[in-house]
């Protein structure tokens, strides 16, 4: 796939919320702010990783915020818009290309969008490999980029440049803005040079997502989508059955909460934005860096932790994450022990 139009929205919309685990903002808003986009300025390039020149300048995008506040408030290409040129005053350069912080759900059209309102190539790739909840767990982080300077648009016209000493100090302050915003924002941020995005990003995530999508759609009519995604991305089932109780509050910027499902035992989803530990009858069954899924049992579709509900019947499955993430480095950024679980990473047999 070298470009992006209206006819691939739908799959990658599907794939990359599987591969968000839970979190990354709805789908749905982001493929309609994609749609508006390439309607009004036409299908977006898409430029594997590896073509990317040394000297391109990449800018991710993504919204940032509680994905149950997007649901009410969900961002528009207007705040895309304030955000790179806010971003690009303080730097005093333009974009060559957009990238994706996070393949999960409206974090990944948001860039696409990005890419079609400024004219500009969207790289297949993104800085996670899925989705995760604070700002500083970048892969490229790992690698020397910093999340500042970082520019934030809201939809009340406001916005922001924040300049750090860290990335965990720019997470903060963007938190706090955030809630400040109503909950949620528009992003820019991790700027990098075409060097650094192909030594440091996850390769091929975008194609990745609309293969996900359209094996849902193929496996769908037969019952065995959750199965076939399982097996695509190395990973394997962990649980079928039924949703018994959602705990959700939004805390902090955060959709925080507890979900319970029965069936053979009784599985317990922990989640912040994203899916990060499963247990099962109180046994650790798969964690956080690995990807925690959650998909409607008959026809596939992934469902995310704004819309998990009493009665809906799920099949929940564990696939490896990009192995930086489990690096002593990585794990101190996205371990089990950083969201508070007092466990190591449980292996994924």
């Amino acid at each position: 796939m070298r470009e992006i139009g209206l006819e691939h929205l739908p799959a990658i919309a599907r794939g990359a919320a599987i591969l968000g685990t839970g979190g990354g903002g709805d789908p749905y808003i982001g493929r309609l702010m994609a749609r508006a986009a390439l309607r009004e300025h036409g299908p977006v390039e898409l430029v594997p990783l590896d073509e990317v020149p040394d000297e391109a300048m990449v800018l991710p995008v993504a919204g940032m915020g509680a994905p149950t506040v997007m649901v009410e408030k969900p961002p528009s290409i207007e705040e895309i818009s304030a955000a790179v040129e806010a971003i690009c005053g303080y730097l005093g350069r333009r974009p060559t290309h957009i990238a994706c912080a996070e393949v999960g759900g409206v974090n990944s059209l948001i860039p696409v969008a990005a890419a079609a309102r400024l004219g500009l190539p969207l790289i297949d790739a993104d800085g996670m490999g899925r989705a995760f909840p604070e700002l500083q767990m970048f892969i490229p982080a790992m690698y020397g980029v910093a999340a500042s300077p970082m520019a934030m648009a809201d939809d009340k016209g406001n916005r922001s440049v924040i300049d750090t000493v860290s990335n965990h100090w720019t997470e903060r302050l963007a938190r706090a803005a955030t809630v400040e915003m109503g909950g949620s924002a528009t992003t820019v941020l991790y700027a990098m040079d075409g060097a650094k995005a192909r030594e440091a990003m996850v390769p091929a995530t975008i194609s990745l997502s609309a293969e996900l999508g359209e094996l849902v759609a193929e496996h769908r009519a037969i019952g065995d989508a959750p199965q076939a995604v399982a097996a695509r991305l190395g990973g394997r089932v962990l649980f079928g059955g039924k949703v018994l109780d959602v705990e959700r509050r939004t805390v902090g910027g955060f959709a925080r909460g507890i979900a319970r499902l029965s069936g053979d035992g009784e599985l317990r989803l922990s989640f912040q934005n994203e899916h990060l530990l499963a247990e099962l009858d109180g046994t650790p069954v798969a964690s956080t860096p690995d990807l925690i899924c959650v998909l409607d049992t008959q026809t596939g579709d992934p469902i995310t932790t704004e819309t998990l509900r009493y009665g809906q019947r799920v099949t929940v499955l564990a696939a490896p994450c990009d192995p930086r993430w489990r690096t002593p480095e990585g794990l101190m950024l996205v371990g089990p022990r950083y969201f508070g679980y007092d466990l190591d990473p449980v292996p994924l047999i």
